[in-house]
């Protein structure tokens, strides 16, 4: 039996961020956690590149163009889609987690998905920093993946 599970062995890693700059308030929490965690880490600050979008459906098209360069090793997307009076949240938060996840199925690199959907401001704000932050459980979440990535290219076919 072989068992293959991602580390956080951070040794050479490149990492993008995406980041929605709508709801900045919160975005900006959600970064500093993610960087947080890559520091913690060892991630070296020329291995981190941010890029900022105007809100989070632009996301998914920067990710897409990222993952094609074939440069970093994970990319961390961060952003807020909060509930309003309209049906405008629903809309955009499906359509990003798709967009994302189709990348991650058919991307060559993994995508941690750091983007808060909540009802409330008040719930933003704790999954941002207040009770915890899902941009530094989405950078672990990157690092972890991409190790699992180096891994899984690295296995031999074994012989009988």
């Amino acid at each position: 039996m072989r068992i293959f599970e991602g580390n956080y062995n951070t040794d050479g890693l490149k990492i993008a961020i995406v980041i929605s700059r709508f709801n900045s308030s919160i975005t900006k929490e959600l970064l500093d956690g993610a960087l947080d965690a890559l520091k913690r880490h060892e991630v070296k600050d020329e291995n981190i590149d941010v890029f900022w979008t105007p809100g989070a459906m632009e996301i998914p098209f920067t990710v897409k163009k990222i993952v094609t360069k074939s440069i970093h090793d994970a990319v961390i997307v961060l952003g807020a889609v909060i509930r309003g009076e309209t049906y405008h949240f629903n809309v955009v938060a499906n359509e990003v987690a798709k967009g994302i996840a189709s990348i991650n199925l058919n991307g060559t690199v993994p995508v941690a998905f750091g983007i808060v959907t909540t009802d409330t401001i008040e719930q933003a704000l704790n999954r941002s920093g207040v009770k915890l932050n899902k941009g530094f459980d989405a950078a672990m979440a990157a690092i972890e993946m991409a190790n699992l990535k180096r891994q899984i290219e690295k296995i031999q076919p074994q012989q009988n």
